[in-house]
C-alpha cells in the first residue's frame, strides 16, 4: 500500500510540474480537462488515484500523451528503449524542446530503415580529396 501511495504523490507531482510549466492555474487545468477543481487538486497530493479517462482527459489539457500519465501512474509498463514517452514526461525540457529532439529521434530511425546516413552523421570516406 505504500507504494502505492508514494506512486500517486510522485504522479501528482509530475503532473503540477506540467500544469506549473505550462503557466496554468488549477483551476484553469481543471476546467480544460473536464474535472473538478478539488478532484484535481487531491491527484495532484497524491490522494486520490485517477482512473485511465481522467488520466487521458488531463493529457489532452496539458498536451502530452496519455501513454506518459499511464506510465507515471503505473498503469502501463514502460517499455526499454522508448524514448519519445521519457522525452515527453522530461520536465525540463519545453514543448518546442521535446518536439524537436521527437523528430530527430524519428527522422535517425528512418534514415537508418531506409539505410541511408541521416542528417548530421559524417558519410565515411565523403571528405574532400
Amino acid at each position: 500500500m505504500a507504494d502505492a501511495q508514494e506512486g500517486g504523490r510522485e504522479l501528482g507531482r509530475f503532473i503540477r510540474s506540467l500544469r506549473s510549466e505550462s503557466r496554468l492555474s488549477l483551476r484553469g487545468l481543471s476546467a480544460l480537462a473536464g474535472i473538478s477543481n478539488p478532484y484535481l487538486s487531491q491527484i495532484e497530493r497524491g490522494l486520490r488515484q485517477p482512473s485511465a479517462e481522467i488520466l487521458q482527459q488531463i493529457a489532452r489539457a496539458l498536451h502530452i500523451s496519455a501513454e506518459t500519465l499511464y506510465v507515471r501512474a503505473g498503469i502501463l509498463e514502460e517499455r526499454a528503449g522508448d524514448l519519445v514517452v521519457r522525452i515527453r514526461s522530461e520536465p525540463g525540457l519545453s514543448e518546442g524542446q521535446k518536439e524537436e529532439l521527437i523528430r530527430l529521434y524519428e527522422a535517425f530511425l528512418a534514415a537508418n530503415q531506409a539505410g541511408q546516413p541521416a542528417v548530421g552523421e559524417a558519410q565515411v570516406g565523403s571528405g574532400p580529396s
